[in-house]
């Protein structure tokens, strides 16, 4: 029998950083059953329901977000991450893990930096094109730091960079439907264009906004849609579309629950241009709309978005030109066969096609020379 290995793995607070974090975590079991794992997240965040229905368990940590507009409000914010510190140390000192990993996210600060303090080797998982400021301080006492872009050695020390690109799903790899059947799954016709549109796990403002001001273009449209609007802002977008008129070309919800089934659907993809929905188009080698947010730090999203522009794999409408020119765009670039196939292979070139077994496996090596020298 192996002897037993613990692991940490903190951040969350979006799908985006919640995804890759259970992957990373279901690699390490997959590969090394003996390996304990607990996550660490952020009080009321996500991570609180997703990583339990992932089979795994999670402490919480009382900490949030610095409040940029009302600097007043900090002084709360500070306490929670001192209190945060000392429970972060707390659950360290029983769950004595042999590495820390980081995705991102409120919890991941406290967590890793404790973790450091203490002599835990730490492997950090940056998914954007550009840093954020937690990982680039913490990157100074980090073991290695696994990236998905070239170029981020700006951010950190050259020597502890490993590109790996980031990890997805691993069920959007293994969708049994082709085309037609997907489609028949949203009660679409099996033989029309169709434009999946997709506004992260919260839905999209701006997004949603530009489909409900083109009702009228998309009802006169050989193409179809299927537009994932987020659970925020779905029951007023009922509402309008029973005053406007729901086009019969239109499929509606707040969720989609089976992602493989959409991408397989899907000629062409609106989406934000967070880490997470990048890395799943690419694996998947989809055209795509990007929609960068405006309301990230550094944004980072455009910074996301113009990786892919660059190398045409994307094209990208800024977000405050979204509602007159995103769904024109799309209704035009989905019948155009030559745009869409470029896009398509340009994109799954820039995919990584093992990127959850490769930092599962950096993670248990560092692991392994924690314990072997305790």
């Amino acid at each position: 029998m192996k002897e037993e290995l613990r692991v940490i793995i903190s951040g969350g607070g979006t799908g985006g950083h919640i995804f890759p974090a259970i992957s990373i975590a279901n690699a390490l079991k997959e590969k090394h059953p003996e390996c304990k794992i607990l996550f660490v997240g952020a009080e009321g965040r996500m991570e609180m329901k997703k990583v339990p229905a992932a089979g795994y368990e999670i402490k919480a940590l009382p900490i949030c977000g610095f409040d940029r507009k009302n600097l007043f409000k900090n002084f709360a914010v500070l306490c929670k991450i001192y209190k945060s510190r000392i429970l972060a140390r707390r659950i360290i000192k029983e769950f004595k893990p042999m590495a820390a990993v980081g995705v991102g996210g409120y919890a991941s600060g406290p967590t890793l930096n404790v973790a450091e303090s203490m002599g835990i080797p730490t492997l950090l998982q940056e998914q954007n094109s550009y840093a954020g400021v937690t990982n680039k301080l913490l990157a100074k006492k980090a073991s290695k730091i696994c990236v998905a872009y070239e170029g981020m050695e700006r951010f950190f020390p050259k020597e502890k960079i490993i590109l790996t690109g980031n990890p997805v799903r691993q069920d959007l790899l293994n969708c049994n439907k082709n085309k037609q059947e997907a489609l028949k799954t949203f009660g679409l016709q099996p033989d029309r264009k169709t434009i999946l549109i997709i506004g992260g796990s919260l839905g999209a403002r701006t997004i949603n906004q530009s489909v409900l001001g083109c009702l009228q273009i998309i009802k006169e449209s050989q193409a179809q849609i299927i537009w994932q609007t987020g659970g925020y802002y779905f029951d007023n977008i009922q509402k309008d579309l029973a005053q406007k008129g729901k086009p019969e070309n239109l499929f509606v919800t707040d969720f989609i629950t089976h992602m493989d089934e959409a991408y397989a659907a899907a000629d062409l993809v609106i989406s934000r241009a967070g880490a997470s929905s990048i890395s799943e188009l690419c694996l998947l080698g989809k055209a795509s709309i990007l929609v960068p947010s405006p309301n990230v730090a550094e944004d980072h999203q455009t910074k996301n978005a113009l990786a892919l522009v660059r190398k045409d794999a994307a094209l990208m409408v800024k977000d405050e030109e979204a509602e007159k020119q995103l769904i024109p765009l799309a209704l035009n670039t989905c019948v155009d066969e030559e745009t869409i196939n470029r896009l398509s292979i340009n994109s799954k070139k820039m995919s990584f096609q093992d990127s959850a077994n490769i930092i599962a496996e950096e993670v248990y090596q560092l692991a392994v020379a924690y314990r072997d020298k305790k």
